[in-house]
């Protein structure tokens, strides 16, 4: 009987030793141990301009005359939820938003669909420029992305949240605390920015953990960027969770070959 326990406590030590392989699986973006991996070199700024991509939203303007009516506009007036703008013609421009359709065009109003997928918003505004200069004169467009965000993940693992990105000079230090700040197990001294550049992504390791990164905190985070924000490895609780339902069987093992014990 002594030995059969010993063969039962010896089976679930090692269900126990396999199970712990799953201990910290939920870790993303590890890197090759050695320093293998090589980062991409930090840039300050964006390296290249937004290029508008499929459910992109953006509101637009348009006002002729190179804009010369936009200086003497009146604003303040709203009829349905839309902000009005109106000229000295009394003519009413209206703020709606519109939205880049899975072929990669938007309709707009008079012109009809428009491609917009790939283009910078420097290229799109000119491109509608000059395909409503035949209806208006001079034109003077401004197109104003609505829906740029990134994603952080803040060091807890399953703690991520995505951050809207209202202006183009939002710097990594503002996207962090809009997150809640580093959590308690995220290690400022890894944190990794991965951005799509040329088609890829790249990835930059950003050490904050001393006085030196902050030079970094003034980096420009762009749209649909990542940062990750590698949480500690806490071996010790992960285990305990693991092995706990194991243990808790054992244990449950042991009382019923005790009381076949006591009942013979």
């Amino acid at each position: 009987m002594i030995i059969k326990i010993k063969n039962i406590l010896l089976l679930f030590l090692t269900v126990s030793l396999l199970g712990s392989c799953g201990v910290n699986s939920s870790l993303m973006f590890k890197t090759p141990k050695g320093g293998s991996f090589k980062y991409d070199s930090i840039p300050m700024k964006p390296l290249e301009e937004y290029h508008i991509t499929k459910d992109d939203k953006f509101n637009f303007y348009l006002y002729p005359n190179s804009g010369e009516k936009l200086i003497e506009s009146i604003s303040g007036t709203t009829v349905n939820g839309e902000n009005l703008l109106y000229n000295n013609n009394n003519s009413v421009i209206a703020n709606f938003q519109y939205i880049v359709k899975g072929d990669g065009f938007v309709e707009l109003p008079i012109i009809g669909n428009v491609k917009a997928e790939g283009l910078t918003l420097t290229d799109f505004q000119d491109s509608l420029k000059a395909k409503y200069s035949s209806q208006y004169n001079s034109p003077f467009i401004k197109v104003e992305l609505t829906n740029q965000r990134c994603v952080i993940f803040s060091g807890q693992g399953s703690n991520a949240k995505i951050v809207p990105i209202v202006n183009n000079n939002t710097t990594l230090m503002e996207v962090i605390a809009q997150a809640g700040g580093i959590d308690a197990r995220g290690q400022a001294k890894l944190i990794k920015l991965m951005r799509r550049v040329n088609g890829k992504r790249e990835v930059y390791l950003i050490d904050l953990s001393t006085i030196e990164g902050l030079t970094y905190t003034d980096m420009i985070v762009q749209g649909n960027d990542y940062i990750y924000i590698e949480p500690k490895a806490d071996l010790a609780k992960e285990t305990v969770k693991e092995i706990a339902p194991i243990i808790s069987i054992i244990s449950s093992v042991f009382v019923i070959v005790r009381i076949i014990q006591t009942v013979k």
